[in-house]
Order: structure tokens, then C-alpha cells, then sequence
């Protein structure tokens, strides 16, 4: 059966999903809500099922991928949440180089399946990537998509913001890295790609897909360039951006941004329908050429 694309469902339906993915409405309201747009056989439930991710039909890289060296290690974040685990991916062929490092940042559910395969492309491009797991302090991924965006709910998010600065400055410092780090991140990890750049002058480049966007009067402090992706049919999260380009201009900051027609709120991720391939491909190409001007 050909997979199911977001132009296959209505716009209404898929900004309830959105409501649904980033806890505006929990699983009940989302399926009475969804049942209006239940016809044909389909019902609210396996319409929630067709919306949410498929891991494994979407991976491109497999764990076992002969050409990558990939650990869980741990680290420590004395002013966050303690000791924190990440997964680190790098080309097994680079062994004894030293590479520029890039922090991947997940969406509300923690580092899922996606976030580890996007580390593992980000290594296959001669990067060294580390994605760390902000559920780690409530026992880390769950597994499932649905326990994982109720825990997220409960973590301490000015701890988990310090967790972040902490993986980054653990990346920064290993041995093994060149000391020039940048970061990715995607809807939540987006907004936490915005965050670092106004908190850390040693970040060399920012690319947040579809992120909140900082404070107007945090944006003197950022130092890095950002290459900034946004959907076009996203407006919870496009209604921040004016204010945000206003005051990128104003403080003369560096940036790029694109915004992708017709796609919709995590159109990158291709585990769901919402995936747009042309729109993906597109804004990689662009990352991966940002990150190698800027940190290689």
C-alpha cells in the first residue's frame, strides 16, 4: 500500500494531531475530535494510528550500519538534572581523527528511533553527532510515543534546559572533537537550538527545524549563524517569527531562513505523514552545506 501523505488528510485534522503531538489536547480529545473526519471504513483510532510514527519503515541508517561506531555514554549536568545519557554516533573509519561535533536535539518525546537514525546520518557526513535524552532523570525513552509525551510533561524544563548546555559543552570538550560544535534540533529541539545560541558564545551554528523562538531580548547575546527552517502551514509556531526576524536585524545577527510551501509542522520527520520528501531533502542539503562552512 502507498503511504499516505498529509495532502491525503484534511488541514483541520492535522492541526488537531499537532494539538494532540504537542499536549494541547490529550488522546481522548484527539480521537472525538478526529471522529468527524472518520469515514470510509476509518475510524478515530486508526486514524491516530496512520498520523503517528512508523520507525521502522522510516529508518535510513540501521544501528548495526558497518561504516558507524555509535555508544550510549553518560554525562554528568551538576546545574540540571545530574547524570544524563546521550547517544553518540561517528564514522568507524575515524577512529583515531579528531571531527566537529554536532548536538541533535529531540522533539517533546525524547530521543525516539528518528532522533538516533538523524545521528547516524549526521556521522555518515563525517560529523560526529550526539543526541542526548532529556527523559534520562525519569528513566529515559519509554518506547512508546504516548508515555513518552506524558513524562515530557513532567520534567523540570529550566533542568533540562541546563542538561542540554551540559551535553554541549561534553561534546565540545572530548578528545576526540575538534572543539567546533553546532547543533540541530527539531519542533521542541528546535526552540532548544534557539536557546543555546543565546546561551553559548562557543556555538559555531544553529539549525532549528520548526523551534520556538527566543526572546527579543536575549538575541544580542547569540554569536552563532542559524539557518532556520520553518512549514508554511504552522502557524502556532510561525506566529513567533516576526518579532524574532525584527530583532535578528536589529542586532545585525547572521541567519538564513527558509519556509518551505505547503508543508506542515514537522515536515523533516519521515516516520509520519506529515513528511513532505522534497521539502526533507531539500532543507538537509542546505543543513549538512551550513554545518560543513561553518565547522569544518
Amino acid at each position: 500500500m502507498e503511504r499516505k501523505r498529509a495532502s491525503d488528510y484534511p488541514q483541520d485534522l492535522l492541526n488537531l494531531f499537532d494539538k494532540y503531538v504537542h499536549g494541547v489536547i490529550d488522546r481522548r480529545g484527539f480521537l472525538v475530535g478526529a471522529a468527524k473526519f472518520a469515514a470510509g471504513g476509518l475510524t478515530a483510532t486508526m486514524l491516530l494510528d496512520e498520523l503517528s510514527p512508523k520507525f521502522a519503515e522510516a529508518q535510513q541508517v540501521p544501528p548495526n550500519d558497518k561504516r558507524l561506531a555509535t555508544e550510549t555514554i553518560e554525562y554528568d549536568s551538576p546545574q540540571g538534572s545530574g547524570t544524563m545519557k546521550g547517544y553518540l554516533a561517528r564514522p568507524a573509519n575515524a577512529k583515531d581523527k579528531r571531527l566537529p561535533g554536532i548536538l541533535v536535539i529531540h522533539e517533546n518525546r525524547g530521543l525516539n528511533p528518528h532522533i538516533e537514525d538523524i545521528a547516524r546520518r549526521l556521522a555518515l557526513e563525517s560529523f560526529m553527532a550526539f543526541a542526548p535524552d532529556a527523559l534520562t532523570p525519569l528513566g529515559g525513552y519509554p518506547g512508546d510515543e504516548d508515555k513518552a509525551r506524558e513524562l515530557f510533561q513532567k520534567l523540570d524544563q529550566t533542568k533540562a534546559r541546563e542538561d542540554f548546555v551540559s551535553a554541549a559543552n561534553v561534546l565540545r570538550g572530548r578528545a576526540d572533537c575538534t572543539g567546533k560544535i553546532g547543533a540541530v534540533g527539531f519542533c521542541y529541539g528546535g526552540g532548544i537550538v534557539n536557546f543555546l545560541a543565546t546561551r553559548m558564545p562557543e556555538l559555531k551554528a544553529g539549525v532549528p527545524f520548526y523551534g520556538a523562538q527566543a526572546p527579543a531580548a536575549d538575541v544580542p547575546k547569540i554569536k552563532a549563524p542559524l539557518l532556520i527552517h520553518y512549514a508554511e502551514n504552522d502557524e502556532r509556531i510561525n506566529a513567533g517569527w516576526p518579532a524574532y526576524e525584527a530583532a535578528l536585524k536589529a542586532n545585525k545577527k547572521k541567519y538564513k531562513v527558509f519556509i518551505y510551501p505547503g508543508t506542515q509542522h514537522g515536515f523533516n520527520n519521515d516516520t509520519t505523514p506529515r513528511y513532505d520528501a522534497a521539502a526533507a531533502k531539500l532543507a538537509w542539503s542546505r543543513t549538512i552545506d551550513f554545518f560543513k562552512k561553518n565547522l569544518t
